[in-house]
């Protein structure tokens, strides 16, 4: 098997939805971030091994949206793409794909990412409206054409928006994880205290040059703009809850992710390509694991990746405090109280197939750059953030084993182990 280095990553300003880049597609997005990996990496007419890009937020026009993407960049058009979609965890999974094709010698490069933008959404119609215009297409008769239009009624004319609700439940994402917050106990406190942290993190990032080679000017944007270095906790436990219309609810706009649009890609090789390159490796992708819960019969929502640390600790013979770097996504800060608390649960950690608690983690390794809370979830760009991010923690400390955690929609989990 041969090492998957990770090269490094481009990513555009991570920005609130409607504003800055309002009618800007995933396409435009992600095809930047690509271009600039090309640039920065000297890959202009070079063939790839293989792209793999995701958006959750698709237009049904947008079927080859990878090979689209490559397609606009100065790559040799005979790299081929694919699409990948697994919500908040799309490009962690793209980045775990390549990496196992990498891993197996079929290929020696690729580029993995995602991108997503609540400012150029795909509205539908009904469907009783689609099978009518379908039908009126098919229509031979102007009898039947007329009698096709006149069915067509006020209500079938009405938008349908997309919305982040999970289908089996009918209830968002904040709703499961205020459930989940009672149910572990996790303060209003405790959860504006980790964003607040978030916060300060990403702040402080940005004012030592963390991100300067990782994030690059888009649409004159220069930097994220959800990133508050003047928070407060006293302004972090004034705002509304957001999900609990009851007022006893703790998840806020502060302390929770919000609407945001932005780009990622993650340029990954072989080990020995890399040499051949002179490209200098950040770190190395050393193991993946995905996993699901019964959400919908009384599992948290957002709780899969603790199955999917169990798993991946067990089978690299590693504890969980045998880490470096921990990036737990940030969906929601109290999504990440939970599974820590989770970690240190014996009758749960029982049911990952511990026979003792996984125990509890430093929090001076936690995100130490910024989580998603500060700086944004464009949810199919934020695994390729992390990993770029994550990888360049450990360049810069000249070594270690990093833990990535991501949630996502659906009940699922996708986690990653990184080294140096």
């Amino acid at each position: 098997m041969k090492k998957v280095a990770i090269i490094g990553g481009k990513r555009i300003p991570f920005v609130k939805s409607f504003k800055e880049y309002n009618h800007i597609s995933n396409q435009e997005m992600l095809t930047a971030c690509l271009n600039a990996l090309v640039e920065q990496y000297q890959l202009a007419g070079k063939r790839l091994g293989e792209v793999a890009l995701g958006a959750l937020l698709n237009r049904s026009t947008d079927w080859n949206f990878a090979r689209e993407c490559v397609l606009g960049t100065q790559l040799d058009p005979h790299t081929p793409a694919y699409n990948v979609q697994r919500a908040c965890g799309t490009s962690l999974d793209t980045t775990i794909q390549l990496g196992l094709r990498i891993a197996a010698g079929q290929i020696d490069t690729a580029i993995s990412g995602g991108s997503d933008t609540n400012s150029d959404i795909p509205l539908q119609f009904h469907r009783q409206l689609a099978w009518k215009l379908t039908d009126l297409r098919a229509a031979r008769t102007f009898g039947e054409r007329l009698r096709m239009l006149t069915s067509i009624r006020l209500k079938d004319l009405a938008p349908v928006y997309p919305s982040i609700v999970e289908p089996r439940t009918g209830m968002s994402m904040g709703q499961h994880t205020e459930k989940m917050v009672q149910e572990w106990g996790i303060t209003r406190e405790e959860q504006d205290a980790l964003a607040f942290l978030s916060h300060m993190n990403a702040a402080q990032a940005y004012t030592e040059g963390f991100f300067n080679d990782l994030v690059f000017e888009f649409k004159g944007v220069k930097k994220d703009t959800i990133i508050r270095n003047d928070t407060t906790p006293a302004k972090l436990a004034a705002l509304k809850p957001a999900f609990d219309f009851s007022g006893k609810g703790t998840l806020t706009a502060g302390n929770s992710t919000i609407y945001t649009d932005g780009a990622s890609a993650l340029l990954m090789a072989s080990e020995e390509f890399a040499q051949q390159q002179n490209w200098p490796v950040q770190a190395y992708l050393v193991d993946g694991e995905t996993a699901a819960v019964d959400y919908v019969h009384g599992e948290g929502l957002l709780m899969a990746p603790t199955y999917a640390v169990a798993r991946m600790l067990k089978r690299n013979h590693l504890q969980l405090q045998d880490f470096d770097v921990y990036e737990i996504h940030e969906a929601f800060s109290g999504q990440v109280l939970c599974s820590l608390k989770a970690w240190e649960n014996a009758e749960y950690c029982k049911k990952l197939g511990w026979d003792a608690p996984l125990g509890s983690i430093d929090r001076s390794k936690l995100n130490t750059k910024g989580g998603s809370v500060a700086i944004g979830h464009p949810f199919a760009a934020t695994g390729a953030r992390i990993v770029a991010q994550t990888a360049k923690i450990l360049q810069e400390r000249g070594g270690g084993r990093a833990l990535i955690s991501i949630c996502t929609a659906g009940g699922m989990g996708v986690t990653a182990i990184l080294e140096r």
